[in-house]
Parts: structure tokens; sequence; C-alpha cells
């Protein structure tokens, strides 16, 4: 006879989590019967906020417990944090961390995402708030380079840069396009990979974040912005986090707002003594081409989330990061043939049904 599903519903992770806080809760007033969801991510990190206080003078607020079960990386969220605060960036303050069971307990930088003011500031119209807000996050990105030194983050080294561009074959085009990859598509993506990777890695290396994006900034009335998410934290290309603030996958600009992002970060990058290359048409087209292959593995990414991780709410953004790809890849020669690949994968997309 066959057995009907089980109802259990029992979440054990947070189970653990509750314990683990239980003999925390009279240092920081913990209120655990407050513990509710914050958010989650592409990972399998998952942020609660519960009623709390970091210091015994401060009065009532919330703090986040973070579940991020082992191989997630909180020995290394620990360790950036200590460097973004060292550089002046706004990071939550790590209070408790049981790096072997995979909790944390932080402080709280609050519900105003960067995300939500940017997409206010849009619909109303108001570009000297976005551009305010924006000026801020290069702000604190300058300063975190400022403090760079190599041998002490993972290096974001050609394997590395490789591995990311590989999702889109296996994922993209592979998984959600069910198509074949021939000699020929192979030998484009080999070609495009190649000058994606030496352009990177011929560049000034810095201090990078990776998911240096609106939806990882949150706005603060002091110390703006507070920074989220920067345990995956490389050396590698200094363009990288320029790229991923400004061509993001939930929120996107027009040109002539980009550039006025992009020429104000190398100005002052160049007044605070940072390698940018001296010649902003330079500057301009390795910022680009490190863009696309961020695009490349975001498209890839996105795909195996949805497929292996059961989270489908990430697909209705990759039509934007096609948006992007096409849009670098048809400005440069070199780079023409990737774009001819994108139309014809659209195509295909449109051909089997697929929607994106």
């Amino acid at each position: 006879m066959q057995l009907p599903p089980s109802q259990d519903t029992t979440d054990l992770r947070l189970e653990r989590l509750e314990a683990w806080l239980k003999p925390h809760a009279t240092r920081y007033a913990l209120d655990l019967a407050t513990l509710v969801p914050a958010s989650s991510d592409a990972s399998f990190r998952r942020y609660f906020r519960l009623a709390g206080k970091a210091a015994e003078d401060e009065s009532a607020g919330t703090l986040i417990a973070v579940d991020a079960p082992p191989p997630e990386k909180c020995r290394e969220f620990v360790q950036v944090a200590q460097l973004l605060g060292a550089a002046n960036v706004t990071v939550p303050r790590v209070l408790e961390v049981d790096f072997d069971a995979g909790f944390m307990l932080v402080t709280d930088l609050g519900t105003a995402s960067y995300l939500a003011a940017l997409t206010e500031a849009q619909t109303a119209d108001e570009p000297r708030a976005a551009r305010t807000l924006m000026r801020d996050a290069l702000d604190a990105l300058i300063r975190w380079q400022l403090t760079s030194r190599e041998d002490l983050l993972p290096a974001f080294d050609e394997a590395f840069l490789r591995r990311e561009m590989e999702l889109l074959p296996e994922w993209f085009i592979g998984r959600h396009l069910g198509r074949e990859i021939d000699d020929k598509t192979r030998g484009l993506l080999d070609r495009t990979f190649a000058l994606l990777i030496a352009s990177a890695r011929a560049q000034p290396q810095a201090f990078m974040l990776r998911d240096f994006m609106p939806r990882n900034l949150m706005v603060l009335p002091a110390g703006n912005p507070g920074v989220l998410d920067f345990q995956d934290a490389v050396y590698g290309p200094i363009t990288y986090d320029v790229a991923s603030l400004l061509r993001d996958a939930f929120i996107g600009w027009d040109e002539e707002f980009e550039l006025d992002c992009f020429v104000y970060y190398w100005e002052r990058a160049k007044k605070a003594g940072l390698p940018v290359d001296p010649d902003f048409g330079e500057f301009y087209r390795q910022l680009e081409w490190m863009g696309l292959q961020r695009h490349i593995k975001v498209l890839g990414l996105f795909c195996r989330i949805n497929y292996r991780d059961g989270k489908p709410h990430y697909m209705k953004d990759l039509p934007r990061f096609i948006g992007y790809a096409r849009k670098v890849a048809e400005r440069y020669a070199p780079l023409r043939p990737f774009a001819r690949l994108l139309d014809e994968l659209e195509g295909r997309a449109d051909e089997v049904g697929y929607t994106f």
C-alpha cells in the first residue's frame, strides 16, 4: 500500500536556531516569541528578525538571527565584516556566532533598502535622490578599495572567472533552452570567455564584494549605505563592483544616468589614489567587459537556482541581463559574434516555448 506524502513541516534548522539563541536571550534582551522571517537570498542562508538590543545601554530595537547551514560562509562573513568596518563602511556588527552550527546574531540595519528607495526615485522622476544614493554607495566602495591587500581574500583568478561563465552553457543554453553545445558554439564561447578573462586579469586588482548591488544596500540615517551579503568577497578587477551596482538584475538605468555615476566614481577614485585607468574611454571599456562577464554568469546562475534549487522568481529578470549582454557585445567588434549568438538563443527560446 502506498503511504500518503508526509505532512511533517517541522523546521529542524529553525528549532536549532531558537535553541541556540536562548542562552543569549538575557544579554541581548531577546524576545524569541517575536522571531519572524526577515529575508532570504539565492543561497541557503535565511535571516530572521526579533526584538532585542546589542548593548545594555541601548533602547529596545531589533536584531537579526542568521541561519547559514554549512558550508555557507560564516567565517568569511565575520572576516569581511571586520575588513569593511576598518574601511569605515557600515555593516552589521556580529554579536554572537557559532561557526560549526552556522548560526549568527548580528545587528539590524533596518528595512529601508536601496532597491526600494531607487525604485521610488525612478517612479517619482527624482534623479537627484537616486544620484545622491548612488554617490554614497560609490564613496563607500572607494573607501573599501583603498584598504585592499593582496593575498588576504580569495583571488578572482582565471579559473574562477571561467567557472562562473561556464554556468551559461550548462544551465542557460543546455538546461533552460535544451540545446546541445556544438563545436561551433563551443568555439565561439571559448573565444568570448578568453577575451573577457584577459581584460579582467589585465585590470588593477582590488578588494571586490561581488554582490555590491541595490538589493544588498540599506538606506541609513547616518553612515549610508549599510552593506549586506558580503561573505563572498574576493580580490579581483577594480571595475567589477561598479558594474554590478549600476547594471543590476532588479533595476535598470538609462545611459546618461549610468555615465554620470561611472564618471563620478572614476574621478573620485583617481583623486583618492586608486589605480583606475587614467583614460576614461579605456576604463569604460574595462567596466563594460567586466559587466558582460557578470551578466554571462548570472544568466546561467538564475537558471541553476530555478532548476536545481527550486527558486523560480529569479527567472523573470533574465531579459534585463540579455539586454545588458547584447548591448555591450554589439558595441565592441571582438564581441559581436557573441551578440549574434544571443540573438539566435533568444529566437530559440521563442521557438521551443521558453520565456524569459
